[in-house]
């Protein structure tokens, strides 16, 4: 067989979508909702890596990038959350337990979760970002013995854009690990902390020698916050973001989310800040 017809064949089989039945709709907050989705076929499984992304497509609208929330180990159930921002995620919020999507994926890299064994674990989060963490977050509660400490440090705009607030608080009552919660904007009944998320940084109980960091959000907060994390002294190489943007095919074909000499569909979206230091910022990009 012609070598190139064969490679055309591999890409047109990545661009197919898989139908999944909307299984149940979440209403996280005014703007954020959570599809958990079961596959129409016998097996009804589907692996992934925490940190990976899913295209998700509505026939006659389109598709996005929305990263995998659910938990690795419950392959049963896939589970995306997004905010209701664009055309197709504004359709999606529309969608009702029984309706079909279409999936393709998973894509991407992961978090490093195996890499991070030994090390104190500090996942950074602002808005959305929780949920491509989410994953990773239940992966290393379910294999506690094998970190030294887990600090979440989470920042939303106010109290109501709080994600998975119900998760929030059982993560709370344990006792191995320090959840620290700051809004940007408090409200009469929050009395909680106030101010950005790169605020808890500097207090937060972490051995920076041996500390793995994760971080998803936007990227403003995320630039701030690997400084505030290397002030303390957080090596780059134990330094990891999520960059999640511009992605269109998911495979490095459509060259969309070109990022520098990378991809973000297919060398990312998860990178060391070791990897993306000389570009990571740069407006032009």
């Amino acid at each position: 067989m012609d070598p190139m017809v064969s490679h055309y064949e591999a890409i047109e089989l990545q661009m197919v979508p898989h139908p999944y039945k909307i299984h149940r709709v979440i209403k996280e907050t005014h703007d954020t909702f959570t599809l958990e989705l079961k596959s129409n076929t016998s097996n009804g499984k589907f692996a992934f890596r925490a940190g990976q992304f899913n295209m998700l497509y509505i026939f006659g609208v389109g598709e996005v990038p929305i990263s995998i929330s659910g938990d690795p180990n419950k392959m049963e159930t896939l589970v995306h959350t997004t905010r209701a921002v664009g055309t197709v995620t504004k359709k999606m919020a529309k969608l009702k337990k029984g309706d079909v999507i279409g999936v393709r994926g998973p894509y991407g890299t992961n978090w490093p979760v195996k890499a991070a064994i030994g090390n104190d674990v500090v996942i950074i989060a602002g808005g959305i970002g929780l949920a491509p963490l989410r994953p990773a977050i239940y992966q290393i509660i379910s294999q506690r013995k094998h970190y030294g400490k887990i600090i979440l440090l989470y920042g939303t705009r106010t109290p109501a854009d709080i994600l998975f607030r119900h998760e929030l608080e059982k993560l709370k009552s344990r006792l191995d690990v320090d959840i620290y919660v700051t809004v940007d904007r408090a409200t009469r009944e929050w009395n909680g902390n106030v101010g950005v998320v790169t605020t808890l940084i500097p207090r937060a109980p972490f051995d920076p020698i041996n500390t793995t960091a994760m971080i998803c959000g936007p990227e403003i907060m995320m630039r701030y916050t690997i400084g505030e994390l290397v002030k303390r002294g957080v090596s780059h190489e134990n330094i990891f973001v999520s960059m999640e943007r511009n992605m269109k095919c998911g495979i490095g074909f459509c060259g969309h989310c070109q990022y520098g000499t990378e991809f973000i569909c297919k060398d990312g979206p998860v990178f060391s800040y070791a990897q993306i230091k000389d570009l990571f910022g740069k407006r032009e990009l």
